[in-house]
């Protein structure tokens, strides 16, 4: 069996090239997401993790056991290697979350690919799968297994939904403008390895910049409609009460930052896709 015929589903790679392909993804984003290990969130738990380029390019090409089943393993890695043991944390939560997620991306685009499947595909898997790791770390390990959050069960839940917000902001931008180009420059290099539907997306047909500049600046004015909430809303008192004695009052102004830089980010980024996109019409 060819791979070519083997990559357009993924149910027919060999279990030996699956093997190698599941150790490359967890290897890769391993490293990738250790680059920035410790540029966490504003809680002080949670990371930076752009590196989830990797399993969603592995998601794309190779489907989403390979994506899933590496994302797991990577992040476990990674996660223990900056803890210097196996970390539970990264076992009860990162590694369902990152396996579920990826999984999904992969199934998502797994048949006649194309970019607005792989845009809702980010979108999903980055919602489904940072919700998954937010409220396993929060509720499972630190609450009852750590005992570390000793919290009203509110609080814990919107200490989740925010570590879930944070996330998700900061990794969708590097998945919709990333992740593309990398399938381009593998289609070319590598055209043997790729499903048929999606080299033919990446080379043939033109990337919808309407439909990814929309998805972007969407996130952007979504997250600034937070900021704005948790700024000018009874919320932001709330949360500031809540979270009283268990975080420093400055750890919620961080966050009403992040929410405030990253929204007017997404939502330039989306505008600059836009510009590209009247641009290449003249």
């Amino acid at each position: 069996m060819s791979v070519t015929s083997a990559t357009n589903n993924s149910q027919r790679i060999p279990y030996s090239l699956k093997i190698v392909l599941t150790s490359l993804c967890a290897a890769l984003y391993a490293i990738g997401s250790y680059f920035t290990a410790y540029i966490q969130s504003p809680w002080g738990m949670g990371q930076f993790r752009p590196a989830v380029v990797i399993p969603a390019l592995f998601a794309t090409i190779f489907g989403p056991w390979v994506a899933g089943v590496g994302a797991a393993i990577g992040t476990l890695i990674c996660d223990s290697i900056k803890h210097g043991t196996l970390y539970l944390g990264s076992l009860i939560a990162a590694v369902p979350g990152n396996f579920i997620g990826f999984s999904l991306f992969g199934y998502i685009t797994r048949r006649r690919f194309n970019w607005e499947k792989f845009i809702l595909a980010s979108n999903i898997a980055l919602i489904v799968g940072n919700l998954i790791t937010a409220f396993l770390y929060i509720f499972v390990y630190k609450f009852l297994f750590a005992q570390a959050l000793i919290m009203p069960f509110e609080a814990l839940t919107i200490l989740s939904i925010g570590l879930m917000l944070f996330w998700f902001i900061t990794m969708l931008p590097f998945v919709l403008l990333i992740t593309p180009p990398l399938i381009r420059i593998i289609s070319i290099t590598f055209p043997s390895i790729v499903p048929m539907d999606v080299r033919e997306a990446s080379l043939k047909s033109v990337l919808p910049r309407r439909s990814f500049g929309i998805a972007l600046i969407s996130s952007g004015v979504f997250t600034l409609l937070i900021g704005i909430l948790i700024s000018f809303s009874p919320l932001g008192s709330y949360l500031s009460t809540t979270f009283r004695g268990y975080f420093p009052p400055l750890v919620m102004d961080l966050f009403q930052l992040l929410l405030y830089l990253c929204g007017i980010v997404l939502s330039l980024l989306g505008l600059g896709v836009l510009g590209l996109n009247v641009v290449s019409r003249r």
